[in-house]
């Protein structure tokens, strides 16, 4: 899935701004990501549509091979636009060269149930309790070179931090305008992003689950004061991000405005 960057497109790659929120790809490359972020939205709610239609096994997996297929092509791209950069993500997702404030790792004593949601499952929650939601998706704003990728969570410092579903930890890096940053990768192929912690309490390939300590808010990176910053992305890179309200929703998790 990794190409090998060659000079020319070097040429074509244009750089990511430091702020968190304002890191993705502009001109020619932003407009191929874009692209291919709503194509793989829409084919991922074709795959949901026939599942639920009942559809022939055959027509559910072409559809799915295609919603791969586009996430791998967004994967690549991006892959490529940050690894030019050296952005962390792409080139030190384990933070071992960019000396995290790593906390000790969570034990089972530390993994607390998430609150149950009227009418829902406890398998997804909340990323962090006694929040106040703030800069939302898509928003614009003066330290945001574009529209803001995540959804603000405005916390205390010091406030826990916790995996919002069952997945893996792919990245735990710092040195950029996220801060300390941890992105976990979840079994529906998705990342979430958890921004600007204080410290982290995970590892890089850990497996959490939902309502797991993962870290500590606070104000490392491009902020003007604590909160956490969480982002949905397709891939791990910045660019890929969706609406990340609508998408807790389909977990059945809806944060109190």
């Amino acid at each position: 899935m990794r190409r090998v960057l060659r000079a020319p497109l070097t040429l074509l790659l244009v750089a990511l701004a430091a702020f968190p929120a304002a890191a993705a790809p502009a001109g020619h490359t932003a407009t191929r990501v874009a692209r291919d972020v709503r194509a793989h939205e829409e084919a991922r709610a074709r795959v949901e549509d026939l599942r639920e239609a009942d559809a022939p096994p055959g027509e559910v997996r072409d559809a799915e091979r295609h919603r791969r297929d586009v996430r791998s092509r967004l994967w690549d791209l991006l892959w490529a636009v940050e690894h030019a950069l050296a952005d962390p993500v792409a080139v030190d997702p384990a933070g071992r060269a960019g000396h995290c404030p790593f906390g000790p790792r969570s034990t089972p004593a530390q993994v607390q149930a998430p609150a149950p949601f009227p009418g829902e499952g406890t398998s997804w929650t909340v990323p962090t309790t006694g929040y106040r939601l703030t800069a939302g998706y898509a928003e614009r704003g003066r330290r945001w070179k574009h529209r803001h990728t995540g959804q603000d969570f405005a916390v205390g410092s010091g406030t826990p931090v916790r995996a919002v579903g069952p997945g893996t930890v792919r990245v735990t890096t710092c040195g950029d305008g996220f801060g300390n940053q941890v992105l976990v990768r979840h079994r529906d192929g998705y990342f979430t992003q958890y921004a600007h912690l204080s410290r982290i309490d995970v590892r890089k390939g850990q497996k959490v689950r939902a309502g797991q300590l993962i870290g500590l808010s606070g104000a490392t990176g491009n902020v003007t004061g604590p909160h956490l910053h969480f982002e949905v992305r397709i891939t791990p890179y910045i660019g890929s991000a969706v609406p990340p309200l609508p998408w807790l929703a389909r977990k059945g998790v809806h944060p109190e405005q």
